[in-house]
């Protein structure tokens, strides 16, 4: 199955970027509630950039981060974002449109 770019769905690269503000609990779980979700849906298929604004505010200007933790789906197009701790997983698989590897929808 191709995207609407042309693109296998199989071999389409998330580039995920998630803004927190330090090594808060919500942050922290954010970090790794994306991790799993990444590994269990975009297995090799993924890249994740997670900005510390406590350590580089000025980066929340280029994405218009107004909430933290934020994730920002900067790839493929188009742009999606989510606010939280990312802990329910179906809300963020359905929110950031990652297609899981072998799971289809007819």
């Amino acid at each position: 199955m191709t995207d609407s770019n042309g693109a296998d769905d199989d071999t389409m690269e998330f580039n995920l970027r998630l803004y927190v503000a330090g090594q808060t609990p919500k942050s922290l779980a954010a970090i790794a509630n994306l991790k799993r979700i990444c590994e269990e849906n975009l297995a090799g298929r993924y890249s994740i950039e997670v900005i510390d604004l406590v350590v580089t505010p000025q980066l929340a200007a280029g994405d218009q981060i107004v909430a933290i933790p934020t994730l920002v789906r900067r790839l493929p197009p188009p742009l999606k974002r989510m606010i939280g701790d990312l802990s329910n997983s179906e809300k963020v698989i359905v929110g950031l449109d990652l297609r899981p590897v072998g799971k289809r929808v007819a």
